[in-house]
């Protein structure tokens, strides 16, 4: 049996972070190059001899041991961590060190330390957020091209462009320390943002709910918010919005596997401890003076998770919250889904129309529930044809095959008479 997708992402990031911390960030490549070594061992001998009881501790195992050998086959030749130099010179010395930087507790902080590592103020905030999906969440540069709506080539250039910046930078943020903590944190809070929505609305091309990639973003967040410094409202109210999300994610897919819209679900899967989480969470962020786009988020989401029906929701407030967000930051897809929000609250003309006023809608075009939403408004006016085609166009678009099967079926729920569905959506 082969690593999973899901034990990569997680213990990738733990990995490169560690070994960064004994190489240098002027050694990144190594480092990534030891972690992909011991990928490798795990392919062959788990094929031979199955995956062990523990697979993280066997990975990071085996990371320990290539990194010693890493060590003493390069250390004429590099430059390392100051502080490992004069430790790596002795074969007395040189495995208790790396012993003590692999603990449990030392590979925890490492990773704290590379996510603002990743962060370097010489690189824009986009190239940030790349770096660190890429170095600490496992994300291809098709997927983190997908979480910025972006090409292959452009992600490329910009994550290689940034780890030859932070490569420059010789050393490994010390958050104990540092004065620039408090600027770099927004920047960390983005990335575990997305790397959330990825997995929640991502565009990944095998499936349209990707719960590993949510439930990292949540590991990852359960981590900043240990440190006392990044333990901000803010950091508490992007802990909210995820419990939240991930509270209705059993209820996305329905029991025959087909992604269902949040009218369908059966609310009896929400995961009420995780609502009961973000609550809590929800609650610690309203100890300060700020209001960020991750509180505004939380309240809606939280609207959403303890209503108990879609005619029971209080769509009037979830309008007033996405009007509050287009001030904060301002989007076509916000546009959309305050759009969405007034036609449920004003029934599906108003939609329409607010969906028809939204700037820049022309960059909504690759958004396949924009489409989904004109249909939807269409058919409860009962414009069969227009909301088919509305459908239809939502289908080209689509990015996975859990995508297409829910718009199909849309479209099917129109005969060629134009009669009325079976069912609504």
């Amino acid at each position: 049996m082969e690593p999973s997708e899901h034990l990569f992402r997680q213990e990738a990031g733990r990995i490169v972070a560690t070994l960064t911390r004994i190489f240098g960030t002027h050694n990144l490549a190594l480092a990534e190059d030891v972690m992909q070594d011991a990928f490798c061992r795990a392919f062959e001998v788990w094929k031979l001899r199955g995956v062990p009881e523990n697979p993280s501790a066997w990975l990071m195992a085996t990371a320990k041991n290539r990194a010693i050998d890493a060590l003493r086959r390069e250390r004429t030749a590099r430059t390392f961590e100051p502080e490992l130099t004069r430790l790596i010179r002795s074969e007395w010395t040189l495995t208790p060190a790396v012993e003590e930087l692999f603990a449990t507790g030392a590979v925890k902080d490492d990773l704290l330390r590379m996510m603002f590592s990743c962060c370097h103020p010489r690189l824009p905030e986009e190239s940030q957020v790349s770096l660190m999906l890429n170095i600490l969440c496992g994300f291809s540069v098709d997927e983190v091209a997908g979480a910025f709506v972006s090409t292959h080539a452009a992600i490329e250039k910009r994550i290689s462009r940034a780890k030859k910046v932070l490569a420059g930078s010789k050393r490994v943020f010390d958050v104990s320390v540092d004065s620039e903590f408090p600027s770099r944190l927004p920047a960390v809070q983005r990335a575990l943002y997305l790397l959330f929505n990825e997995g929640y609305h991502g565009a990944s091309a095998e499936s349209a709910v990707r719960a590993d990639l949510c439930h990292e973003a949540i590991r990852l967040t359960t981590v900043l918010l240990e440190h006392p410094t990044a333990a901000t409202p803010t950091t508490y109210a992007l802990a909210a919005l995820m419990h939240l999300h991930a509270a209705r994610l059993p209820g996305r897919i329905d029991a025959s596997g087909h992604l269902s819209s949040m009218f369908d679900q059966d609310r009896s899967r929400w995961d009420s401890n995780l609502v009961a989480e973000g609550q809590r969470f929800l609650d610690l962020s309203a100890t300060g003076p700020d209001l960020t786009e991750y509180h505004v988020e939380a309240a809606i989401a939280w609207v959403h998770a303890t209503a108990i029906s879609t005619g029971e929701t209080d769509w009037k407030r979830i309008v007033s919250l996405y009007e509050l967000l287009m001030t904060i930051r301002p989007s076509p897809v916000v546009a959309l889904n305050r759009a969405i929000a007034i036609g449920q609250h004003e029934g599906a003309a108003r939609g329409l129309e607010e969906i028809q006023a939204i700037a820049d809608r022309d960059r909504l075009a690759t958004y396949p529930f924009y489409f989904a939403a004109l249909g939807e408004f269409e058919f409860r006016r009962r414009s069969y044809d227009l909301a088919q085609e509305q459908w239809k166009n939502a289908l080209k678009v689509a990015r996975n095959p859990m995508e297409k099967e829910f718009f199909q079926r849309r479209i099917s729920a129109i005969d060629k008479h134009g009669n009325k569905a079976s069912s609504a959506v």
